[in-house]
């Protein structure tokens, strides 16, 4: 597979961008991701803050920091959003909401956040953009914390998975390949509790038309074929306690 140039914003459809730092030594790669809608702009897992400069340079290519106006953090790990307060600093958006489920804000508000805080769970697990664009919320509970959610753009057909569907890899590349399966092994038998906790959140993602797999680690699966088989493969996968 040819090498992408990470050192830009890389398009994954016309108006979703990923934003992300490639570190070619690293086995595990963070994927912000940054949806563009008209003039408004969604922020998906901003990232931690070693990789702030890299990150905020790349979304400054793609649109003005200020259009901006929701952050969505699928946990409160510090890889996914623990640099949300200086992304706050330079958004500059008194209106800016921080999206994610209640059990993670209640950790997500000790990085020192002064936004609104927007719990998706009391807004019908939904989020409605300018233009009428709804992004929904899908509850994966304890995959791998209590108030993990992924995010479901039914514009674009695109499923953000966070850690779901997620890998580690050495030869890292943005889109996946053939192999890439079985390069999801390593990370969900480490992170994921037990496969059967995974059945009923595979059978939601199933029935809905993803064309694409956006995760936070690992690489974008593309075509609704691989989704197929991404999803067929981690229900036989057996994790976390099932390898005890």
């Amino acid at each position: 597979m040819p090498t992408a140039d990470y050192g830009g914003p890389v398009a994954v459809t016309r108006d979703i961008f990923w934003v992300g730092f490639h570190d070619a030594e690293a086995d595990m790669h963070c994927n912000p991701y940054l949806l563009v809608d008209d003039d408004e702009a969604v922020l998906i897992d901003s990232g931690s803050i070693p990789q702030f400069p890299v990150i905020m340079r790349k979304i400054i290519d793609v649109i003005a920091p200020g259009q901006i106006s929701a952050v969505v953090a699928s946990h409160p790990d510090p890889d996914v959003c623990s640099n949300m307060a200086v992304v706050e600093d330079v958004v500059e958006r008194p209106d800016l909401r921080i999206a994610a489920h209640a059990a993670s804000l209640r950790l997500i508000r000790y990085y020192g956040l002064r936004s609104t805080l927007y719990a998706v769970d009391k807004h019908d697990w939904r989020l409605t953009l300018k233009s009428g664009r709804v992004l929904e919320f899908i509850p994966t509970p304890h995959l791998h914390f209590a108030g993990s959610i992924a995010t479901w753009d039914p514009a674009s057909r695109t499923l953000f998975t966070s850690d779901l569907f997620g890998a580690m890899d050495h030869d890292w590349h943005l889109f996946a390949n053939a192999s890439y399966p079985a390069d999801m092994n390593t990370w969900h038998e480490m992170i994921m509790p037990a496969r059967a906790m995974l059945g009923a959140v595979l059978d939601r993602f199933a029935a809905l038309p993803v064309e694409r797999i956006c995760p936070q680690h690992g690489s974008v699966i593309e075509g609704e074929a691989a989704v197929k088989d991404a999803i067929a493969h981690l229900r036989q996968l057996p994790c976390g306690l099932d390898r005890l």
